[in-house]
């Protein structure tokens, strides 16, 4: 599998379905100190979280309007395989909601480096909210 590409599996009953992505951590994504980048990991779940919304609806055009929180469990160092796993949580009128979970990937169940919920809203050209069905 490509870093960037997501594969899906099965969700909780609930319709939805959890989608991982993994990216290598290279050192143009080090601060100066030898850590990854907080702004780099926050672009790449932004990035995984709104890939797996568009694939649940791909007639919708999503924007990012929130993430819940931010923070740190664990510092992240060069050569570091990353698992970026994104599942809907929570569909609106205008929105849907995606847990994310990073976790170092190198094993099933590594550890959890980040966990946050990322809301997108569906618009139309003009930047109106539209329905996402």
């Amino acid at each position: 599998m490509m870093s960037g590409e997501l594969r899906g599996t099965s969700g909780d009953g609930d319709g939805s379905r959890a989608r991982e992505t993994h990216r290598l951590v290279l050192p143009e994504h080090m601060n100066q100190d030898g850590f990854l980048f907080g702004g780099r990991l926050l672009a790449w779940i932004d990035e995984a979280s709104w890939i797996a919304a568009s694939l649940d609806y791909p007639h919708c055009h999503f924007v990012t309007v929130a993430m819940d929180r931010v923070e740190f469990h664990h510092s992240v160092r060069e050569g570091t395989i990353l698992a970026i796993s994104s599942r809907r949580v929570r569909e609106g009128t205008t929105s849907v909601t995606c847990e994310v979970n990073v976790r170092h990937g190198r094993s099933e169940g590594g550890r959890p480096i980040f966990s946050t919920c990322v809301t997108f809203v569906n618009v139309d050209a003009a930047g109106r909210k539209q329905k996402v069905r």
